[in-house]
């Protein structure tokens, strides 16, 4: 079981088992089970929407008894506590299956977090680059008139 806390300071249990896999099913029509064949882990770690629902069932029970309400737990989920979530869930994910499942979902956890580690590195060199801040300047350029002012209205404002 794995555990994190929300914005309200609140802790978490995920825990991963054939109940869990079941109220997910049931909420959310989504077969976690598809983890290993599919592209679930992609979807979970890129839609933080998906990601919230999905621990949202897992901890419903916890969340009813707390009179946590899906909208509640949802305004509790932002930053980083929705990378911690992440790794919480994906960590019980690929513990519940058995051992040549759970060596390839491990890998295709390390892959996805390897992808999201040098997208972000990218993006950050591109930002930081000479090319970004030219191309910047140019659409500056393009929006002032001839003298370095900003046009009196919008739809002065020469199309491309």
């Amino acid at each position: 079981m794995k555990t994190f806390k929300d914005n309200e300071g609140r802790s978490w249990n995920i825990s991963v088992n054939v109940a869990s896999m079941k109220r997910v099913k049931t909420l959310l029509n989504l077969n976690l089970m598809k983890a290993v064949e599919g592209d679930l882990i992609e979807r979970l770690t890129t839609d933080p929407m998906l990601l919230c629902d999905v621990i949202y069932a897992i901890c419903k029970p916890d969340a009813d008894k707390r009179n946590v309400t899906d909208e509640q737990f949802g305004q509790s989920m932002a930053g980083d506590v929705i990378e911690h979530a992440t790794a919480a869930l994906l960590e019980e994910l690929v513990d519940f299956f058995p051992d040549a499942k759970r060596q390839v979902l491990r890998k295709a956890v390390k892959k996805f977090d390897t992808v999201q580690t040098r997208a972000v590195e990218t993006a950050d060199k591109y930002l930081d680059s000479p090319i970004f801040e030219k191309r910047i300047e140019d659409a500056l350029k393009n929006i002032t008139d001839s003298s370095g002012n900003l046009p009196e209205s919008p739809e002065s404002i020469p199309t491309p």
